[in-house]
């Protein structure tokens, strides 16, 4: 998912959902029921986090078809003829594969073990290519469509404004967690690299480190 994980990269706060890209491209060869359930699982993270950041509320056990269509309504498009179309294409996307996920899925209401043996081969190969691929694009257009409209500014604000030495807790905490570079006779610390290679990328993790605080 090549594409997906640029735009996860490029936008710090949906940093997680690397744990769901990697076992997509883990498993979608040897287990594809796993990869799948986690393809199903990632756009309704995406979904749910879309509607929390915008304070739309979801049913709690909402079908995975409603919570796509809700997601994009809060994107807040003002063409709503196109909004009707685009979010009951998505919804039916969604219905579709939770009907497919019933069918092959590992967990789904049970399976014989005759069943769980075959449940692989239940999905051709240019069907698996389809379903994954069109999993990514709309993970990607839903994230894209969402940071246009919901620019974090935290990088106008703070650039040209701070120092290395201003935020040490969080220089410590990226300390801890990634530990020393070592290159030849040098040596440097995870935060220095991160402040100093890529300074866009240490603010957008400063301004997650602070949100987790409050």
């Amino acid at each position: 998912m090549k594409k997906l994980n640029q735009v996860i990269e490029q936008y710090g706060r949906w940093s997680d959902l690397r744990i769901y890209t990697q076992r997509i491209d883990t498993y979608i060869q040897d287990d594809f029921s796993t990869a799948f359930e986690n393809a199903k699982s990632l756009l309704e993270t995406i979904c749910k986090e879309i509607c929390k950041l915008k304070n739309i509320s979801i049913e709690e056990n909402a079908t995975t078809n409603k919570i796509l269509k809700q997601a994009f309504n809060s994107l807040g498009y003002a063409n709503q003829e196109l909004v009707n179309h685009i979010s009951t294409a998505l919804a039916s996307i969604g219905q579709e594969m939770g009907n497919l996920r019933n069918e092959i899925g590992i967990t789904a209401h049970g399976k014989e073990l005759e069943e769980l043996k075959e449940r692989n081969s239940r999905v051709d190969e240019m069907t698996r290519e389809f379903l994954i691929d069109s999993t990514e694009i709309i993970a990607t257009f839903l994230i894209r469509a969402f940071e246009n409209k919901n620019p974090r500014r935290h990088i106008e604000t703070y650039k040209d404004k701070i120092s290395f030495d201003d935020n040490a807790e969080f220089n410590d905490l990226l300390d801890e967690s990634y530990g020393d570079f070592d290159m030849g006779g040098y040596s440097y610390s995870a935060s220095e690299i991160l402040f100093y290679v890529d300074y866009n990328a240490y603010l957008t993790e400063l301004k997650t480190f602070k949100e987790d605080k409050e």
